[in-house]
């Protein structure tokens, strides 16, 4: 007697899936377990952004170090000699060199995360893996960028000190790593909302590189906070410096590195606060848009 064999279709319905791809219930959805299955995707593309980035250039990873350096050459003209700003005390170049060292972080993975639904629309209609990933490369990938000018800068400090014209850093310095994640999701939060608008309104898009760049000149880049202080405490508007989340952050710097800069605790706890909100909030947009922004881009 014949043996009645079951259709393939019958045995695979009660063979156990390894994973399950299913819509999220939760906007506010983060994964980690996810993430972590995908961590060699997550490498991949921060090998990509590292490579790929400079590949076809002459002069390759030395951009790193060639856009501060110019960058706090022409401000230090511009701003010291001609606008006669001060710097508390701090030669200007090494002053805008270490607000640039920070500031080029940031806006680096702000305008790179803020681009990620556009500029990774075929990979996303193709294949299933967590979305945030994306952004999440970009804020490690450009760590490398940062550890070079931040390499740098602390050369240029050390000749600065051997010459007596900068102090000693203070023990604050430990601190950096949390200033840096406080940054990362600053820009991973902006980044992500400014993202999840672009799939509908592609004007955004043009704005971000000169949003950025006011930006530059609401945080205290090229200018002590002292500055803006001084010239707002007459009027009783000096705290006003302090709702810029970054303002704290660049100032902590400072002073940790330089031995100069104006923060409060409120200020510290105030911009870490804020970033955690923006950050959560970007990713409860993120989490809503990566449903169906592929009818949409």
């Amino acid at each position: 007697m014949a043996q009645k064999i079951a259709p393939p279709e019958a045995a695979l319905e009660n063979e156990p899936w390894l994973y399950e791809i299913a819509p999220k219930n939760k906007l506010l959805a983060f994964n980690f377990k996810e993430i972590w299955r995908y961590r060699d995707l997550l490498f991949l593309f921060v090998k990509r952004d590292i490579v790929t980035y400079y590949k076809q250039t002459i002069l390759g990873p030395l951009w790193f170090l060639i856009q501060p350096v110019l960058t706090s050459a022409v401000q230090f003209v511009i701003f010291n000699k001609i606008a006669q700003i001060e710097s508390d005390g701090i030669h200007y170049f090494l002053f805008a060199l270490a607000g640039n060292t920070l500031w080029f972080y940031f806006a680096d993975c702000f305008k790179s995360t803020s681009d990620t639904f556009k500029s990774n629309q075929n990979v996303f209609g193709k294949v299933y893996f967590p979305r945030v990933i994306v952004p999440m490369s970009v804020t490690i990938s450009n760590l490398l960028k940062f550890g070079i000018q931040f390499l740098f800068f602390i050369c240029m400090l050390a000749y600065f000190i051997f010459k007596g014209k900068a102090p000693l850093p203070n023990w604050e310095i430990v601190f950096l790593p949390i200033l840096l994640l406080q940054m990362a999701l600053l820009s991973l939060g902006f980044g992500m909302i400014i993202s999840s608008m672009t799939t509908k309104y592609r004007d955004l898009s043009f704005l971000v590189g000169f949003g950025v760049q006011l930006y530059m000149y609401l945080t205290p880049v090229v200018y002590p906070t002292s500055l803006v202080v001084s010239k707002l405490k007459p009027y009783g508007y000096e705290n006003l410096v302090y709702l810029n989340p970054l303002t704290s952050i660049f100032e902590f710097f400072k002073y940790s590195f330089l031995g100069s800069g104006e923060f409060t605790a409120f200020g510290l706890i105030y911009s870490a606060t804020f970033s955690i909100v923006i950050f959560l909030v970007g990713l409860l947009v993120f989490n809503k848009t990566e449903k169906n922004f592929i009818d949409t881009v």
